[in-house]
């Protein structure tokens, strides 16, 4: 018997049944309460609790590092940016590690460390934020977009080679929500035909394929420090990598351009190479390097409390929860995701379920939209530069649209996805219950719901 027809059953059983297998008070309250008229219809909310505040900040173990940091006067890059760096690098299994001033500006670095760019075409998916795309069109190079796997929400494996072109240079895998990849497959495609993989894991500290910390697949690993983010320090990013001559130009790079290990040039000659600055503070390297101390225990209880809110929600007529790929040993869990399936809920529109889970006290949104279809795409084949190294049969916008088409990410966009914030996973798994309730009380009552919305 599956666990969410168990929790009805014990219900209507007796107490000591419950007792026996486990299961409290708190988990019959939440399934008992489907026959309650839902909130959005004037009915008890199912959850009235607090859920977990983010970031988090524990002062008396926070601040002893930050509060040196403020003192000494020292605030741009130096020891302790080191620190975390050498730290960051050691937790994921990698070489070398780089902290910049975001993910994005982590994925703009590698890709022209690299030298991916103009002429150039790179794979990634159409389900992502827009900095895993504009960092491909920052350096000149053409995104060509492979459509995703809605089971996994993810850049669909199958798909890749249809897209490879003899421009094509590099495949930007996204661990999108905190889910990782089919790493090894892509790393194959990526070896057979001889193109780079810059792994976009902004989004997946501490993600595993078969106990391998994403990220540290391809040539280089991107990472997310903003303040939503599982790892938070309210701005900054990091790049990863066992290349230690790319990992000297990145630093070169986020400095001005200034000599730094293998780049070095002549004593005296002063700057080596074209730069930037990209250094993040010693204060937010403090803050981040109090994160890291949690950083594994929440982790763990993540993905502990995402797969028990998969077994409540995934018998759900109409609702199918994420799944992972079969060599996936750790998931971030940056958001948990579902697809919402209407038919099963009386025709109910998807922002009409959710304005009635959100009134049911349970924070949720619709997730990203259509990115390979957004107006910056057309902007960037209008620009100067654009216009003036590509031939005219590549920036035929319409035609690219075309080719760019994404049916299914189109469907997860505008109709299926609805995703849950992180925080929630690091509650009880009696408030978890609460979640699963809410979504049946909807269904159950998806009609009255329908009538209300004409």
């Amino acid at each position: 018997m599956n666990r969410r027809k168990f929790f009805k059953k014990s219900v209507i059983g007796s107490a000591s049944l419950m007792t026996l297998n486990g299961f409290g008070n708190q988990k019959a309250w939440a399934f008992n309460k489907v026959d309650i008229k839902p909130a959005i219809l004037g009915g008890e909310k199912s959850f009235t609790g607090q859920w977990p505040k983010w970031p988090i900040w524990n002062p008396a173990t926070d601040e002893k590092q930050l509060l040196e940091v403020m003192r000494s006067g020292v605030w741009s890059r130096s020891k302790v940016t080191d620190e975390f760096e050498k730290k960051w690098a050691q937790l994921l299994g990698a070489k070398r590690s780089l902290a910049v001033v975001n993910g994005t500006n982590a994925l703009n670095t590698s890709l022209a460390q690299l030298e991916i760019g103009w002429g150039d075409e790179v794979l990634v998916t159409p389900y992502t934020f827009i900095a895993s795309v504009s960092s491909i069109l920052f350096n000149g190079a053409i995104p060509v977009f492979v459509d995703v796997d809605p089971e996994t929400f993810q850049m669909d494996p199958n798909k890749i080679e249809e897209k490879i072109t003899p421009h094509t240079r590099a495949i930007l895998p996204v661990h999108i929500l905190g889910l990782p990849c089919d790493m090894e497959r892509i790393m194959k495609i990526a070896a057979k035909h001889n193109l780079l993989v810059v792994e976009d894991a902004c989004q997946a500290w501490l993600a595993e394929i078969n106990g391998k910390k994403v990220g540290t697949f391809g040539k280089a690993g991107c990472f997310s420090f903003q303040n939503s983010k599982n790892m938070a320090m309210g701005e900054g990013g990091a790049i990863i990598s066992d290349d230690d001559a790319f990992m000297d130009r990145c630093y070169s790079y986020h400095n001005y351009g200034n000599p730094h290990g293998t780049t070095a040039g002549q004593i005296g000659a002063g700057t080596v190479m074209i730069g930037t600055k990209l250094r993040i503070t010693e204060y937010q390297a403090a803050i981040g390097l109090a994160q890291l101390k949690r950083l594994e225990a929440e982790t763990e209880l993540r993905n502990k409390n995402a797969t028990y809110l998969q077994s409540l929600i995934g018998d759900i007529p109409g609702i199918s929860p994420y799944k992972l790929y079969k060599n996936v040993t750790k998931a971030a869990y940056h958001l948990f995701p579902f697809r919402y399936h209407k038919e099963y809920f009386k025709g109910l529109s998807r922002a009409e379920f959710l304005k009635a889970l959100q009134a049911e006290g349970i924070p949720c949104s619709a997730g990203y939209s259509e990115l390979n279809k957004m107006p910056y795409l057309k902007n960037a084949f209008e620009s100067k530069y654009f216009q003036k190294f590509y031939p005219t049969e590549r920036l035929n916008y319409e035609k690219y649209a075309q080719a760019n088409k994404c049916p299914l990410n189109e469907k997860l966009c505008n109709e299926e996805a609805v995703w849950i914030s992180q925080s929630l996973l690091l509650s009880s798994k009696s408030d978890l219950d609460k979640i699963a309730g809410a979504i049946e009380k909807i269904q159950k009552h998806a009609e009255l719901i329908v009538a209300k919305t004409k």
